[in-house]
């Protein structure tokens, strides 16, 4: 018997896709489903993923759910096995755009009952009252599937094991009270000891609460998020968890982010045969409108252009940067707070042919940022695992980011004076003002400019091994915990406890 894993998101590539939860969910099913798990993913059936997933076909109605009956549609995503179910309702097909938020970048006033009847969806399967075979496990990934531990615990079925990772614990799902009852959520879950918030009732709070076992994207960032400075919140109830929380990576999809097969980059290049690199420099410079120069350093940023990305710190440091450096090249691509994608607009407007700016999401852009680059300034003020400098790192850009989260995990640091390490793969900086960001950058233009120690970072970025080997390995092991009679002898070893030691800067 092949175990049968539910994995729900509100995105997943290539359907819909706002960050890197969406290359998570795709790459983890992808590699279960090679493991012999019978993995598929739920998620709202937005127009654009009802469109773009294949064999769309109806298999259900749903007539109980917050938002309004629903329809529950089965597809597989492109270019894979992977099945996906989609729930369509009425509030779920007005997003056209983005999932979360409308075109003034404000959250949808409906977001609530959205969500809650994804979560009522998803225990709808579980009890067995669709066509659909019930799975041995929910994996919930985010506040917005927070609910379905609870729900499930509410209706009393005990045989699908939970599991919920944590993949950003700042976003947490956070409603008016009055809203439980529409939510299908009883008064005598309205409490502190349940999922009342701080006034609020928690959808990622009730997650925590009631999952059999709740999981993170990075070792750094567990021990993080029980500290006041990272838990936003929500560390108490961690910290009485903390027996059930574990640590396991992302992994990174290592067909789509190949710079020696990628159909979107200029021309291949591989570690023995770096080359095409140049190639994808003048892509690069072609598709932001920047001077076709094969020895300007381009500075590159690719992420959310917002306040936890330290948006606000790289428009206050970048003027002295290109200053400093009157050669240096940025291309920048990303979305985010209106306010910051201003600012990036008008940096562009101040250093004309020297900084080119795409303010959207676009997949050939994207690979052609990672490839064509030279380095990647990726400043966050907390970042759970950071997908974005592992890309960069597949293709030879070299990451410049704050020393948090997972990225602790996945950057060998150069240090910001001195010969660098024989192991180092990147830069890493304290701090969040101007002024760290520009030492961190300066650091990596006087490495560039020595080539002996930049090309062995080179190699050392290229050769890292992020694969979803191990991290899949460590799923199925923490799901033949919470599943044992689905196990049989699929599934492989626990994942690492979390570690008890808190290094003590993330105590400040």
């Amino acid at each position: 018997m092949n175990a049968r894993v539910l994995l729900v998101t509100s995105e997943a590539v290539p359907l819909v896709k706002t960050g890197g939860l969406a290359d998570v969910i795709t790459s983890l099913a992808r590699a279960l489903r090679r493991r012999g798990v019978d993995a598929s993913v739920l998620m709202p059936g937005y127009p654009a993923a009802i469109e773009r997933a294949k064999d769309v076909q109806a298999v259900g109605e749903l007539t109980s759910l917050p938002g309004g009956p629903g329809r529950l549609l089965r597809g597989t995503m492109p270019d894979s096995d992977v099945p996906v179910l989609l729930l369509d309702t009425a509030c779920i097909a007005t997003r056209t755009a983005n999932p979360y938020v409308d075109h003034q970048g404000q959250e949808f006033a409906d977001n609530a009952l959205c969500f809650a009847s994804l979560a009522h969806a998803a225990v709808s399967i579980c009890a067995g009252e669709t066509a659909l075979p019930a799975p041995h496990i929910v994996h919930a990934n985010d506040w917005h599937a927070g609910l379905i531990p609870a729900l499930l615990r509410l209706r009393g079925i005990s045989d699908v094991g939970t599991l919920l990772t944590i993949h950003n614990l700042a976003f947490q799902g956070n409603y008016p009270m009055d809203l439980a009852a529409t939510l299908g959520i009883p008064a005598h879950m309205l409490t502190p000891d349940e999922l009342e918030f701080w006034g609020k009732l928690s959808f990622l709070k009730a997650g925590i609460r009631h999952a059999d076992r709740i999981s993170t994207v990075s070792q750094s960032y567990a021990g993080e998020i029980l500290t006041p400075r990272f838990g936003h919140g929500m560390d108490g109830l961690l910290n009485a968890r903390k027996d059930d929380l574990v640590a396991i990576r992302n992994g990174v999809d290592l067909d789509a982010w190949d710079p020696a097969t990628d159909s979107l980059i200029a021309r291949p290049f591989s570690l023995s045969d770096m080359r095409g690199k140049s190639s994808c420099k003048r892509d690069l410079q072609h598709l932001f409108n920047l001077p076709i120069d094969p020895f300007a350093p381009i500075l590159a940023i690719g992420s959310r252009i917002t306040h936890q990305k330290m948006a606000d710190v790289a428009l206050a440091s970048l003027p002295e940067v290109l200053h400093r450096y009157p050669r240096a090249q940025l291309a920048v691509i990303g979305r985010g707070d209106r306010e910051y994608e201003q600012g990036f607009v008008a940096l562009e407007e101040q250093f004309p042919e020297r900084v080119g700016i795409y303010i959207g999401y676009d997949e050939r852009r994207a690979h052609a940022l990672h490839a064509g680059a030279d380095m990647l300034l990726h400043g966050t003020r907390f970042e759970p695992f950071g997908l974005t400098p592992l890309y960069s790192m597949r293709y030879g850009t070299i990451p410049i980011a704050s020393r948090v989260g997972g990225m602790i995990d996945s950057i060998s640091d150069s240090g910001l004076t001195g010969v660098t390490p024989e192991y180092a793969n990147g830069i890493l900086f304290d701090g969040e003002t101007a002024e760290d960001m520009i030492a961190a950058v300066s650091r990596a233009f006087e490495l560039y400019a020595r080539p002996n120690e930049w090309h062995r970072m080179q190699r050392n970025a290229m050769s890292a091994n992020f694969s979803w080997d191990e991290p899949a390995d460590q799923y199925m092991g923490v799901y033949k915990e919470i599943a044992p009679e689905a196990a049989g002898e699929l599934f492989a070893p626990v994942a690492e406890p979390l570690v008890e030691d808190v290094p003590q800067y993330m105590t400040a």
